[in-house]
Order: structure tokens, then C-alpha cells, then sequence
């Protein structure tokens, strides 16, 4: 008797919120989730879940989406137990979560209200990396969001050829292949 009461009033909660996901649940406890997520996240934002470790797709008005929160108790991994293509995100093994557009983040920008770096961050870095004996080797330096990091001397014999022997990503600057050299790491909060 208590179970039909509690079916009654989720499904009279829920029956004005408009479903937002695809899901195999119940129809009353999908639109449940989803409104959860519409109402935590914004329209912008999709809640599909895997349920009995099956897969699951949920249509996406974006090209891409990225995870915001998991919801599930079993791992969300991406490529390996969810993922998104054009129009849909794809959810396996117990995997659930809310999910957004790609990029679009969920919380306010620069400039309105949200995180920012503290003083000294909009600076240029000095680093030196070198490949010893032709090894590959990473030199750890926050790059940061809007950064940008150029070779600005090169201390090698070896050509240092950016994407070939030395790169950068949000861990710092690699080099490989004997490229030894002076990096300029633009940091800037974009």
C-alpha cells in the first residue's frame, strides 16, 4: 500500500515536468531523473543512465556532450562505459550521470560570478625541458585554460619540430627525440 502511495505522488510530482532523457526506467522515475538534472543543471542538461548494466542511448540536441556529475554507483569512464556522438550519449555497465554540452560548462563564465585564478597568473613562464639521452621526458608546468606555449629557444643540435619531438598539454611541456629548448608558456585566463 505504501509502494501504490509513493507511485501516486511521483507520479503527480512529476507529471508536469517535461521528460528530457530517453531511458529503459519507468516512465514516472525517468521523467523524476530528468527533471532532477533539468532543475539542478539548467535545460541544457540530460540525465541517462544504464539500468541492468545494459546499454542505454538518450538523444542530445549537441554534437558533443561531457559528464557533469555521475549518479550512478558503478564507474563512469569515458569511451569505456559512456560516450557521446552527434545527437546522443551512449551509456553502458551500470554507468548514469547528468550530462552536458561539451564546452558549454556548468557553471557561470569569467566574468560572471564564476572561478578565476589568483594574482600572477596572467604571466609569461620561462621553462626549461630537455631530452636527455634522445628519451622522452615531461616537464610539469600548469598551462592552464587559454594558454598558449611556444619554443623560444632551441638548446639542442636536434631540430625541436612542435608536434613531432615537443608539445604541450594541461600537465606542461613534453619533449622527446634529444629536443632540448627554452619554452614560453603564455598563461591567460580566457
Amino acid at each position: 500500500m505504501k509502494y501504490a502511495g509513493f507511485l501516486i505522488a511521483l507520479a503527480a510530482s512529476v507529471a508536469a515536468a517535461p521528460a528530457v532523457a530517453q531511458s529503459t526506467v519507468p516512465a514516472a522515475a525517468g521523467q523524476a531523473l530528468a527533471s532532477a538534472a533539468t532543475a539542478q543543471y539548467g535545460r541544457g542538461s540530460i540525465e541517462c543512465r544504464s539500468v541492468g548494466m545494459r546499454p542505454q542511448t538518450c538523444s542530445t540536441p549537441w554534437r558533443r556532450a561531457e559528464l557533469a556529475r555521475q549518479t550512478s554507483n558503478s564507474t563512469c569512464v569515458e569511451g569505456r562505459t559512456w560516450g557521446s556522438r552527434r545527437g546522443e550519449v551512449w551509456v553502458d555497465r551500470g554507468c548514469g550521470g547528468v550530462f552536458v554540452e561539451a564546452g558549454a560548462g556548468v557553471g557561470p563564465g569569467p566574468g560572471q560570478g564564476g572561478w578565476r585564478p589568483g594574482p600572477g597568473w596572467d604571466q609569461d613562464i620561462v621553462v626549461r625541458c630537455g631530452s636527455p639521452r634522445f628519451n622522452y621526458n615531461m616537464c610539469q608546468v600548469d598551462t592552464g585554460r587559454g594558454s598558449r606555449v611556444t619554443l623560444r629557444r632551441q638548446l639542442s643540435d636536434t631540430r625541436c619540430v612542435e608536434g613531432r619531438n615537443w608539445g604541450w598539454n594541461r600537465a606542461g611541456v613534453w619533449v622527446d627525440q634529444g629536443c632540448s629548448g627554452e619554452f614560453v608558456v603564455e598563461r591567460r585566463w580566457r
